[in-house]
């Protein structure tokens, strides 16, 4: 007996050994898995914050996996993460060097383990143009040449018509996705990738949004130089006209503001109350402002930027309206009446569908390059109506409005580089809130 307990005494240890050395490979895999399973989760969750790049989920995901892998031995831990898809998900990969008892008996001192896992998200991701009307044909629609081009985000119509997207001739709708909750017409080529049907209404992100309290009226007595040149204005266009060179400051403009006659406007930031009337740029005007914001409230609202204006504006980083470009007030009463351009371009198109009764907001001109922000028009039409790009230098631009109208051949940009601007993108549209799921 001895004999054999010592002959087997080498193999039993060994066996021990290996058992060991098995256990601590399995842990060691596991507490790696489940690193890898929460790094691509925290990765993939960047998305959802408004200043996420690609860059700064992939490093956040590998600061998740070092912090939750960490060996005791001090081991350096090798770890990538990398963003797959349209920022819609990412991949995260981690490998350790584990050191063996018995495989030193067979000269194999160590092993490594890799894992990898990979985390996605799921539902409606990176919102940026959103048409809310719930039953209208042509909800979202374009025309002749136009196009919108909107390649790491999604365009979304709320409406359950068979025609609640509507793409004809050479206009071409180009996201990362397109979504209807009726149907659409038009053909393949107007569409990249084709839309998707039958999807579930969203809800208005922005409902819970309350815009400013309306103040004492500003008067501007000594804006319009050339008051009788070329013609009386038009009270209709706007009660306070600035025909020369001015700076203007945050307020409540009763009866609305026309820039007309080459005016040069600058802005000061704050938040600029357009009360019973619209805001209205034409006849070579132009508007600057940085960290501003347009609030429409009671009768006669709208805006209309002309084909011979010239408009940059970029929306408030802080305050009551943060990333908030253009807000109309879901309470104002409708004004039909369309504001004719001045030039004779663009001239009044009725909404598709016969859709009567819809404050117009109207963007003609050439060069309105700078659209820094969200645009909300929850009870609006918005009309794009140019013959050049619109939005195209701006860091991200995001739309909601009743409907949405694109004509003759302008291509309206809708980026998305959220991670290259301080003006915050509001919650439920810009960078996603959909579910966060692991799909390996």
């Amino acid at each position: 007996m001895l004999v054999i307990v010592a002959l087997l005494l080498p193999v039993m240890m060994g066996l021990s050994a290996a058992a060991i050395d098995y256990a601590s490979l399995v842990m060691r895999r596991n507490e790696l898995q489940r690193a890898v399973d929460s790094a691509s989760i925290a990765g993939v969750n960047q998305f959802k914050l408004a200043n996420a790049d690609d860059a700064t989920a992939e490093q956040t995901a590998k600061n998740m996996a070092q912090a939750q892998a960490r060996n005791s031995s001090g081991r350096a831990l090798q770890v990538t993460a990398t963003v797959i898809g349209n920022h819609a998900g990412m991949r995260v990969t981690a490998s350790d060097i584990i050191p063996l008892t018995f495989g030193k008996i067979l000269n194999m001192p160590t092993v490594e383990v890799a894992v990898q896992s990979t985390a996605k998200l799921a539902g409606t991701t990176r919102l940026c143009l959103l048409a809310l009307d719930p039953a209208a044909d042509g909800a979202f629609r374009l025309e002749s040449a136009a196009r919108v081009t909107a390649s790491d985000c999604s365009l979304y119509s709320n409406s359950k018509s068979s025609a609640g997207v509507q793409s004809e001739n050479m206009a071409v709708a180009k996201a990362l996705s397109t979504c209807s909750s009726g149907g659409y017409t038009g053909s393949g080529a107007n569409f990249t990738p084709p839309p998707a049907t039958n999807c579930p209404p969203l809800r208005d992100p922005l409902i819970d949004r309350q815009g400013p309290t309306p103040g004492s009226c500003i008067n501007l007595p000594f804006a319009d130089p050339k008051k009788l040149v070329d013609g009386i204005d038009d009270p209709a266009y706007g009660v306070n006209v600035v025909s020369g060179a001015t700076t203007l400051s945050p307020g409540t403009y009763c009866g609305g503001l026309h820039l007309t006659k080459k005016a040069d406007v600058t802005l000061q930031p704050g938040i600029y109350v357009m009360k019973d009337g619209p805001l209205v740029v034409d006849k070579d005007a132009s508007l600057r402002g940085v960290n501003t914001a347009f609030y429409f409230t009671g009768a006669r609202g709208g805006l209309l930027f002309d084909d011979k204006s010239s408009v940059s504006l970029t929306a408030p980083k802080d305050g009551l309206m943060a990333g908030l470009l253009f807000f109309e007030d879901r309470q104002a009463p409708p004004a039909p009446v369309s504001l004719a351009p001045a030039s004779g371009k663009g001239k009044p198109k009725p909404a598709p569908g016969g859709v009567t009764a819809l404050r117009e907001y109207r963007i003609i001109s050439d060069d309105a390059r700078t659209l820094l922000g969200t645009i909300y028009l929850p009870v609006g039409r918005l009309i794009i109506d140019s013959k050049k790009a619109v939005a195209d230098q701006s860091a991200y631009t995001v739309i909601i409005a009743r409907m949405i109208n694109l004509y003759d051949g302008p291509n309206l940009m809708l980026n998305a580089r959220y991670g290259s601007s301080d003006v915050p993108v509001p919650t439920g549209v810009g960078p996603s809130s959909a579910d966060t799921i692991l799909t390996q």
